[in-house]
C-alpha cells in the first residue's frame, strides 16, 4: 500500500506500513516500530492543542503498562520532528512520535480535520492494531469524548494479546 491509495480504516482491514520520520528525523516504518507487538496508534492534531496535551499526558501515564506488556504506543502528527522531539521531552514520553509534516498520509487515510484551516492537522483518531498491522478497533475523537479511553486501550491490548500470544 502506498500513500496514493484510498485506505479503509475498519476492524479486520490491513493498515498501511507508514513510512515517516520519527521525532529524531530518522526514517521509520510502522512495522519496525511495532516490532511484532500490538500497537495503539494515536493520530493527534499537534502540540499546540490543549485537548491533545491533556490526552498525551494520559498516554504518558500509561506508557509503563505498554512497556511491561510488550505493546507499543505510537503517536503521529503533522508537527516537524524537531517540534515533536521537544513536545515528547516535555511530556516525559518514551514512545515513538512519527512526523507527517509533509502531510502525505492525511488524504489517503481520510483523517484531515477539515475545520482547522490554519494547521491542516490530523483529526484525532486512535487505532489499535495487531502486530501485523491489522486494525482491531478505530476510535474517532473529533470531540474529546470520542477518543479511546485508557481503559478501552487496556481492553483492546488485552484482546489482541490473547489472540496472538500463547499462555
Amino acid at each position: 500500500m502506498t500513500a496514493g491509495e484510498a485506505i479503509a480504516l475498519e476492524p479486520g482491514r490491513p493498515f498501511p506500513d507508514l513510512d515517516l520520520p520519527d521525532h529524531t528525523g530518522r526514517p521509520r516504518l510502522l512495522s519496525e516500530v511495532a516490532g511484532g507487538d500490538p500497537v495503539a496508534l494515536v493520530f493527534f492534531r499537534g502540540f499546540w492543542c490543549p485537548k491533545e496535551q491533556r490526552y498525551m499526558r494520559a498516554l504518558v501515564r500509561m506508557q509503563e503498562e505498554f512497556e511491561v506488556a510488550y505493546a507499543r504506543l505510537v503517536a503521529v502528527s503533522v508537527d516537524s520532528p524537531e517540534v515533536q522531539s521537544a513536545f515528547r521531552a516535555g511530556l516525559g514520553a518514551r514512545f515513538v512520535f512519527l512526523s507527517d509534516a509533509e502531510r502525505r498520509w492525511l488524504e489517503p487515510l481520510g483523517l484531515l480535520e477539515a475545520e482547522d484551516t490554519v494547521h491542516h492537522p490530523y483529526r484525532p483518531t486512535v487505532l489499535t492494531l495487531f502486530p501485523d498491522l491489522t486494525v482491531h478497533a478505530v476510535y474517532r475523537g473529533d470531540w474529546f469524548w470520542g477518543r479511546a479511553t485508557m481503559e478501552e486501550l487496556r481492553q483492546d491490548m488485552r484482546a489482541i494479546t490473547e489472540a496472538v500470544r500463547e499462555g
